[in-house]
């Protein structure tokens, strides 16, 4: 992906302004703040270090640790700048950091975000949200568009309230692009999201069962999914799945252009062939792309972004040059081959994303055994058991010849698979399951590792990855 050189994207003055906020100390230095993070551990020369109160911790914690590795600026709420003026004053005094107060450092991060968007208004912004799919459709349409001007995308998946106006902070004015994941898990969390980024072009890959618990239901799901396109005057453009059962609902209304994508649809496809595990060959423009991720649910993420990339102008040549070069980030579609060839997919899972691993897992030819281990499908809410329930009852003819399931959820799962021909086990925690999985597994297997992230199944894959006889991949 072609990048923006690093240099000043703020002043102190800048800062101030956008974020409303008063002085506790002046930088020493003048050079401005070249990033923008909530993280200590990557607070560095030059950066703006936002001290926010998580689940888990509180950012004020770490201020003089963001001072010691060098950070230009400490943005810090009133209340906490009163309660710590003494530190305060000894770590601007040490470091000579600078330190803004302001009413809520989150809210100060989003407006500091949005200013600094209204201020490049030469950057086309590519929006990419839903259920499924979001993160890799984005990476997708960043390898492409990198290939012929500077793109800046979210790292990973700073998608939320948080990591998108973080990823913003980061989109310099030589960009070209920006291809911009926004992921929501309650109501209201998108409108902020679409309000900073104002997006020209923007992609919903699917409408489907994520965060469920959070938003009550799918109709909420897809309400809240929709509003991606609330800001369109109607320059923009929109881009929706040929056959999404919301896709009326998700147009009607939208001031804008709506294009579908698909196999129907999509400008050029002429049909694909799966490699299995090595991936998937798309007969396109009378080409063959060798695109490397498996999968209908990647195909179709590789279509959606074939269309964006069609709607931009990008040429046909560099479109298959970045549709090949496309890498599975961790956790997500990632294959991992040696003694125990092992499918990693273990960032989230929702009921469909969870029948489309297994079915894609159960149709692969193979010598060995297959063996799914599958963690509890989270933040479901009222329909965790039933969801859970019917996985179960899709196991009972499930082909593979080991279940594995993790989760107090999971024990519905066990009860409703009762029947299946599958070897099966259930653990409440992981701590048993790996201690179990270590003499069970051997060379020549096949697992597929699929669960919610909350259960942070990838510490499973140092014994996954060991086979049998120590050997590594």
């Amino acid at each position: 992906m072609a990048t923006a050189a690093a240099r000043a994207q703020f002043s102190f003055a800048t800062l101030l302004a956008a974020t409303r906020g008063r002085i506790i100390a002046r930088p020493a230095g003048s050079l401005g703040v070249t990033s923008v993070t909530s993280d200590s551990r990557a607070a560095g020369e030059g950066s703006l270090f936002v001290a926010l109160a998580g689940e888990r911790t509180d950012g004020h914690r770490y201020l003089g640790t963001a001072a010691a590795a060098g950070a230009t600026v400490l943005l810090v709420s009133n209340a906490q700048a009163a309660a710590r003026a003494e530190e305060l004053e000894g770590i601007a005094a040490r470091h000579g950091t600078g330190i803004i107060a302001v009413s809520d450092p989150l809210t100060a991060l989003q407006d500091l975000a949005r200013a600094h968007m209204r201020s490049i208004p030469s950057v086309t912004r590519i929006a990419v949200t839903g259920s499924n799919g979001k993160t890799t459709t984005k990476e997708i349409i960043g390898a492409i568009l990198g290939r012929v001007a500077p793109t800046a995308m979210n790292e990973g998946n700073l998608n939320s309230e948080v990591g998108l106006p973080l990823a913003c902070c980061a989109v310099a004015a030589d960009h070209r692009y920006a291809v911009l994941e926004m992921g929501m898990n309650h109501v209201g969390e998108m409108d902020v999201l679409v309000d900073i980024v104002r997006p020209d072009l923007a992609l919903i890959t699917n409408i489907a069962t994520a965060h469920i618990g959070l938003l009550g239901s799918q109709d909420a799901i897809a309400a809240e999914k929709k509003k991606v396109f609330a800001l369109f005057d109607g320059r923009q453009t929109g881009f929706l799945p040929e056959e999404e059962r919301y896709r009326a609902f998700l147009s009607a209304g939208v001031r804008g252009r709506i294009v579908s994508f698909g196999p129907k649809s999509t400008p050029g496809f002429g049909g694909s062939e799966s490699m299995g595990l090595g991936g998937t060959i798309i007969h396109w423009e009378g080409s063959l792309v060798r695109f490397p991720l498996f999968g209908p649910h990647n195909l179709a993420n590789a279509l959606g972004a074939i269309s964006v990339a069609r709607e931009l102008g990008v040429p046909n040549a560099e479109v298959r040059d970045g549709l090949e070069s496309v890498t599975p980030l961790f956790g997500r579609s990632q294959v991992i081959e040696g003694a125990v060839t092992v499918i990693a997919d273990c960032y989230n899972a929702n009921p469909d994303s969870m029948d489309r691993a297994l079915d894609f897992i159960e149709s692969l030819p193979w010598t060995g055994r297959k063996i799914a281990i599958l963690g509890a499908m989270r933040e479901l809410g009222d329909e965790t058991d039933a969801a859970h329930e019917a996985l179960g009852r899709r196991l009972r003819f499930s082909t593979l010849d080991a279940l594995m399931l993790l989760g107090p959820e999971m024990e519905r799962a066990l009860e409703a698979s009762e029947g299946a021909t599958a070897y099966r086990r259930w653990f409440a925690t992981i701590d048993p399951l790996a201690s179990y999985l270590s003499p069970f597994i051997r060379e020549g297997d096949l697992v597929l590792l699929k669960g919610s992230r909350s259960l942070e199944m990838e510490g499973l894959l140092p014994i996954l990855t060991a086979g049998e006889g120590g050997a590594r991949c």
